[in-house]
């Protein structure tokens, strides 16, 4: 979309000539004289960006700022104020108010331009799919021609009348590539070059330099220069073609690292000096470069603007007084974000050392302004853009390292994580051989020792035996039941803690109801009552729900034995699934040992068990991504609370490593 700048300024002068060089620049254009012209374009027309003038006829540019940034729909418009009012205090009031930008008159219009394209962050490029030429040659005839031949090759085409035409468009819109003519009005093509391989936003830009010379000196001159490739005009022009192929696809293997400030472009540049013949002086050497100047007649006037407004690059005067020169310089170099700035001092050549001692970058000669103040200040401004440059280059590349040392890290994690899943595996493989091991190997020689126990202990079938002996095999018979109580408790234990869980969505109650009758079918004379709430829905598997619910209920029914009425309820509360006794309870402040294998808070004589059983539990809940808590106090029963939570909730240790926890 083609974006719109609306120009408020009651000279037609003015008004033309900066529509012209925002329509060259690929810009439509709302022009105003008036401020009554003005408030009507804010309620009917749309637009991205305004140029307004201070001083209007009929009303304050000021003024009309705090309209526009009020009109429903253009409070975020980018607008650049321009005013013939040099004053600091002028510019900070139309910053503070809410410009963007206060560009001071005269203006350069490639400035206004190319500050407006970044302010609204336009892409100064063609689209990627078409490489950008710039043509600088006098002659619009061959500029024409050379169009003529680029176009059709799919190559999108600027041209420039001058090298200092060329050097501002080449800044403003980062061409592919610059066809330069060598010898033109003004600086030259080899000039032009010169000035492109030491700007830092555009040295990589591959440069070919055309002149009528037919001489090989002429040639290696200009290749010295900088020219990437040098072609005669009187040649076939087929050879730029070739040429210009040829630099772009070499061009192409640079590093990707974008540059953001080039010397050519938009530049501004803050003068400080108590003296306005100095001040006029330093705008005539400087304004014919392009460059937007601030001018502050003291520090504290400079500072206060540094603090709305960013600059280039400073030039400070001592006029005659050393020690104030001295004392601005320190507080320049103070403050943060303006102490890099690079600092140019003017004055006389026997105070060059003093001031650059007193933190100057770069001293220029009074007897050398205008023209070497230009120069200095130019490459004062290079310089830093070189070192901002290499430091956007250090911290692409520390990132990129950074990048590659994450992926080299996330590759070994990725691998350490594959050995040791491949390590489990093997591991659960071995877990379930030493399963089958104690299912078969050990179940064998403790029914030997049980049945042989028993059949001593039976005096029917055998001789006689004395009371010790009948005791001592008893106690051996005993610890063979326990062993194999134990045993099992393992096994179950082990399948709980893994294999895949096949999760359903299946009655709870019903199950908890079939469990209720296995433990009361083992002691029938036993009078417990079961509670078991209706309805209750799990979307778990089943299996493993049925072991937590044995293991629970086998648990109230053993600790509520000793209870006169023992009662026992399965139930639901919210998310939350409950076993809930009246028996024998625990201390609170142990709940935390219960979930321990072989962990016992009773007297086993009192209550017999493995103590594998809440451990299992336990396992089996985390395996569904749940968690489970118990609550009692000691002789008042206990309740044991428990989660399963569905499966979209949960991914599930099979997928993720880990058991996720819900309350």
């Amino acid at each position: 979309m083609t974006p719109t700048v609306l120009i408020v300024d009651d000279s037609l002068t003015v008004r033309m000539d900066l529509h012209e060089a925002f329509s060259d620049g690929g810009f439509a254009t709302i022009l105003c004289a008036t401020g009554a012209e003005a408030r009507t374009a804010f309620a009917g027309s749309v637009f991205d960006a305004a140029v307004l003038d201070v001083l209007l006829p009929d009303a304050d540019g000021l003024e009309l700022l705090t309209e526009l940034r009020r009109t429903p729909g253009h409070g975020e418009v980018i607008t650049l104020l321009l005013s013939s009012e040099s004053e600091v205090s002028d510019r900070l009031a139309g910053l503070r108010i809410g410009a963007d930008e206060y560009v001071g008159k005269p203006y350069d219009t490639g400035y206004v331009v190319s500050r407006t394209r970044q302010l609204l962050k336009e892409p100064s490029d063609s689209p990627s799919d078409r490489s950008t030429v710039l043509v600088i040659d006098d002659s619009l005839t061959f500029r024409e021609k050379l169009r003529d031949l680029l176009e059709p090759e799919g190559y999108a085409v600027l041209t420039a009348a001058s090298g200092e035409e060329g050097l501002r468009t080449a800044a403003d819109k980062r061409p592919s590539a610059v066809i330069v003519d060598g010898v033109m009005p003004g600086i030259d093509g080899a000039t032009v070059i010169r000035r492109v391989r030491l700007d830092p936003a555009l040295r990589d830009t591959p440069c070919i330099l055309m002149t009528a010379a037919d001489d090989y000196a002429t040639e290696m001159q200009m290749l010295e220069a900088g020219a990437d490739a040098f072609v005669r005009k009187q040649q076939d022009l087929a050879v730029v073609l070739a040429k210009l192929a040829a630099v772009l696809r070499q061009s192409a293997e640079h590093l990707p690292i974008e540059v953001t400030g080039s010397l050519h472009g938009p530049g501004k540049v803050l003068t400080v000096s108590p003296s306005r013949d100095e001040l006029e002086m330093w705008a005539e050497a400087l304004l014919p470069d392009g460059y937007d100047l601030v001018r502050a007649s003291g520090i504290d006037d400079a500072l206060e603007l540094l603090s709305a407004q960013p600059v280039d690059c400073i030039v400070l005067g001592t006029d005659g007084d050393l020690d104030r020169a001295r004392e601005s310089c320190r507080r320049f170099r103070e403050v943060p974000q303006v102490g890099d700035l690079p600092v140019v001092m003017t004055g006389d050549e026997e105070r060059m050392l003093d001031c650059m001692a007193a933190g100057a970058d770069d001293y220029v000669r009074q007897a050398d302004v205008p023209e070497g103040l230009k120069v200095h200040v130019r490459a004062q401004i290079r310089r830093k853009q070189s070192h901002d440059e290499a430091r956007r280059i250090r911290e692409e590349l520390m990132r990129r390292e950074l990048d590659a040392t994450e992926e080299r890290a996330a590759r070994r994690l990725a691998e350490t994580r594959a050995a040791l899943v491949e390590e489990l595996e093997w591991r659960n493989r071995e877990l379930e051989a030493f399963s089958g091991s104690v299912s078969h190997d050990l179940r064998g020689p403790l029914q030997v020792i049980s049945s042989f126990c028993e059949h001593m202990l039976d005096e029917e079938d055998g001789e006689p035996i004395g009371e010790m002996t009948k005791h001592r095999l008893s106690r051996v018979h005993a610890a063979a039941m326990r062993m194999a109580d134990l045993v099992e408790s393992l096994l179950i234990l082990a399948r709980a803690s893994r294999g895949e869980l096949r999760r359903a969505h299946f009655d709870m109650s019903a199950t908890a109801r079939q469990v209720i009758a296995e433990v009361s079918a083992r002691d029938p004379d036993r009078q417990v009552t079961f509670t078991v709430r209706e309805n209750m829905i799990a979307d778990a598997d089943e299996g493993l729900v049925r072991v937590i619910l044995e293991n629970l209920i086998n648990n109230a029914v053993k600790f509520s034995c000793k209870v006169d009425q023992p009662a026992i309820e399965v139930g639901v509360e919210g998310e939350r699934f409950y076993v809930r006794d009246n028996g024998a309870g625990f201390p609170a402040d142990q709940a935390g040992q219960l979930f321990r294998p072989f962990a016992r808070l009773h007297d086993a004589r009192d209550f017999p068990g493995t103590g594998i059983g809440l451990t299992t539990v336990h396992r089996a809940v985390e395996r569904h991504g749940g968690e489970i808590k118990a609550e009692s106090s000691e002789g008042r029963g206990a309740t044991f609370w428990f989660t399963l939570p569905p499966a979209e909730e949960f991914s599930g240790p099979e997928r993720r490593g880990v058991p996720r926890r819900s309350g």
